[in-house]
């Protein structure tokens, strides 16, 4: 899996490609058909695949101050994009010129010459150009202008909805991971590297690994039960504490992970919490004593989920 830029040229032997254009954002059931279908397109054509996606989220660009609701980093999405078959993933940097660049431009500029796509695939509500001027439509009439053969991929639904990225993070927020886990078809995961905290679990007879959230998305605060996959590809069981820790001043906001039956030093390393399953919320504990206590039953609780 390769990672293009639109500051590079774009490699002789990826020119010609079906291009997956979309955000991907979490890389759900309905962005996996947009991809599949340029997969399977690619392997009838014999052409290289291609996934595109943008960073910043374009949102992000032009409401600046909205809190994080990222469900993907760009590493997440493009080992996903490779599980899925693509060959390389395409990051537009979302910036005032991409924002000011009309949709003609953008398909004859940016698509035809500049990536040299042969196809491009969509969802049907994708929007592109200066002030959206460009749609799935708008699109196939420009396409077909510069030899760019363009379809689109009908929405996905699950229980009689769409699945979508804004109805993962309503069951996130809800403290709903189950949810969330049939709409993406993995656990949501958040992966960072481990930092040193204050190390009270270890104190506690809890050593955890210690995430910030950075972008992500804040699910519900509370405890988890969680599977980490180290960066060795190991995977592991786990009980994990997300929020501010009440217990303990100042409030700080960490995703705390404790890891079943594993010792070893993970400071600096790369680490990939997903969530499974809510046990409870976050509380405050008058005593120490008292937040052991629940401590035990969190972790009883989450290794039998687990199981």
């Amino acid at each position: 899996m390769q990672r293009l830029t639109l500051e590079m040229p774009v490699p002789g032997n990826l020119r010609g490609a079906i291009l997956a254009l979309g955000n991907f954002d979490g890389f759900h059931l309905g962005h996996q058909a947009v991809v599949g279908r340029a997969v399977q397109r690619g392997a009838h054509e014999r052409r290289p695949v291609i996934v595109a996606t943008f960073d910043p989220h374009p949102v992000r660009y032009f409401k600046p101050d909205i809190p994080p609701f990222r469900l993907t980093s760009l590493d997440q999405r493009e080992r996903l994009f490779a599980t899925a078959g693509a060959d390389a993933m395409l990051v537009f940097g979302f910036d005032g010129t991409l924002a000011a660049t009309s949709a003609e431009e953008f398909v004859r500029g940016l698509l035809a010459e500049r990536i040299g796509a042969a196809g491009v695939v969509t969802g049907e509500d994708f929007t592109f150009g200066a002030k959206r001027s460009g749609n799935a439509t708008v699109l196939a009439e420009l396409g077909a202008r510069v030899g760019i053969a363009a379809e689109t991929v009908a929405p996905v639904f699950l229980h009689g909805k769409p699945v979508s990225s804004s109805r993962i993070r309503d069951a996130l927020v809800a403290g709903d991971p189950g949810a969330a886990t049939r709409l993406l078809t993995r656990p949501f995961a958040i992966e960072g590297i481990v930092g040193h905290g204050d190390k009270r679990g270890r104190t506690l007879g809890y050593p955890t690994a210690n995430l910030k959230l950075g972008n992500y998305l804040r699910p519900r605060y509370g405890i988890y039960a969680v599977r980490v996959r180290l960066d060795d590809g190991s995977e592991h069981d786990g009980v994990a504490s997300l929020g501010i820790r009440p217990s303990f001043d100042p409030p700080v906001e960490l995703l705390e992970t404790m890891i079943f039956d594993w010792s070893g030093d993970l400071y600096d390393r790369t680490i990939e919490v997903a969530l499974v399953g809510f046990i409870r919320p976050e509380a405050k504990f008058d005593d120490l004593d008292a937040l052991v206590k629940q401590m035990d039953a969190d972790s009883a609780a989450a290794r039998a989920l687990l199981e």
